[in-house]
């Protein structure tokens, strides 16, 4: 079915009308490039110069070589927007994340009323927590892609100094569940196989006694890990962007995620997506190290004072069997709140990455 718009001029808003129709009224003067106009199920505005096919014989492709490099124009510095933007929707960007972590909050918060009432049985406290945990895992994951998709919605709103209400933004992300929720998993099961099947390969080498070439074999493997790893990060770059933003289907939103991030040749190496891509990544992963330190150096202060195998397993099975802290609830709590400021970035990556192209 071919896709239909509604124009806005002057407060009023006209339509639907098909491409065909918006060209007629194109010729007749009445749609210009700066008018606003959106698709009938969509409530985010753009502009008709941005249709494809209304003002240009064809839609653009994303190019992968550009003959002659855009010309030096004034440019948003990413990280300054980024944290400008953050700081503006900050309360809506607490409440999608309180979305995602509010169920293990609570299910948290149960697990310790129950764990200190008296008289109750062990067993029966065990089976109600350990339910309840599940059921607020579940509603988690649910709720994992309104929150991708609210901050690509939210942030291009704030971005284009447009404000946009939280319930609004809950009704626009919604629309994209169902895209969004099988990219999601898509992407992850994708890393986790290429992750998990060089490790298990790795530890089966190992687990057959050490030797010369089941040495190279499992620096072989670890170098093709690192390597497809890297791939599949630059090609899942923009995906969300293109779902949500662009409103592409799944196969289309991973193609042009793939040539979006792989495009500008011509431009200078730091001004490309993917190298821009990989910095933001960068940071944000120190971030997280930094945040998450005091518990990756005790992991480490184990593996290095535990020699004996059976004796680092129960080491480990009991530090992740432990209830856990007040500090370590405040450090997860911590990295959810920061976490949009990665999406907010990406956005803005993707975004400007748009202009080099068009230009």
């Amino acid at each position: 079915m071919a896709k239909q718009w509604i124009v806005r001029v002057e407060g009023k808003e006209f339509g639907p009308a098909d491409l065909e129709m918006l060209r007629e009224w194109k010729t007749e003067g009445r749609v210009i490039p700066a008018n606003e106009v959106r698709e009938v199920d969509v409530d985010l505005w753009t502009t008709a110069a941005k249709i494809p096919g209304l003002f240009e014989t064809a839609a653009p492709p994303i190019q992968t070589e550009i003959a002659v490099a855009a010309p030096d124009r004034p440019r948003a510095k990413i990280f300054a927007e980024t944290f400008r933007i953050y700081g503006r929707g900050f309360f809506r960007y607490l409440g999608l994340t309180l979305l995602v972590i509010g169920p293990s909050l609570c299910a948290q918060a149960t697990a310790a009323v129950i764990a200190t009432t008296p008289n109750a049985d062990v067993d029966l406290r065990s089976v109600v927590a350990g339910a309840f945990a599940f059921c607020m895992l579940l509603l988690s994951l649910a709720l994992w892609p309104i929150y991708i998709a609210g901050i690509q919605i939210l942030t291009a709103e704030l971005s284009a100094g447009r404000d946009i209400g939280f319930l609004r933004i809950l009704n626009e992300a919604v629309r994209f569940w169902p895209r969004v929720a099988f990219l999601s998993l898509f992407v992850v099961v994708c890393f986790a196989f290429w992750t998990l099947l060089p490790v298990a390969v790795i530890l089966s080498i190992a687990l057959g006694g050490p030797s010369l070439t089941s040495i190279f074999l499992a620096l072989l493997l670890l170098a093709f890990q690192v390597w497809i790893t890297g791939r599949l990060f630059v090609n899942f770059m923009f995906w969300q962007q293109f779902a949500v933003l662009d409103g592409c289907d799944v196969a289309e939103s991973l193609r042009r995620s793939k040539e979006l991030a792989r495009s500008g040749r011509s431009l200078s190496w730091f001004r490309r997506p993917v190298w821009r891509g990989v910095v933001i990544a960068s940071l944000w992963f120190v971030v997280v190290l930094a945040v998450n330190w005091p518990a990756i150096e005790n992991y480490f202060r184990t593996l290095a004072t535990v020699t004996d195998p059976q004796a680092l397993m129960e080491a480990l099975r009991t530090s992740a069997q432990a209830p856990a802290s007040p500090l370590s609830l405040g450090v997860g709590f911590l990295q959810s709140i920061l976490r949009p400021v990665l999406g907010i970035a990406f956005v803005l990556l993707y975004l400007d990455s748009k202009i080099d192209i068009e230009h």
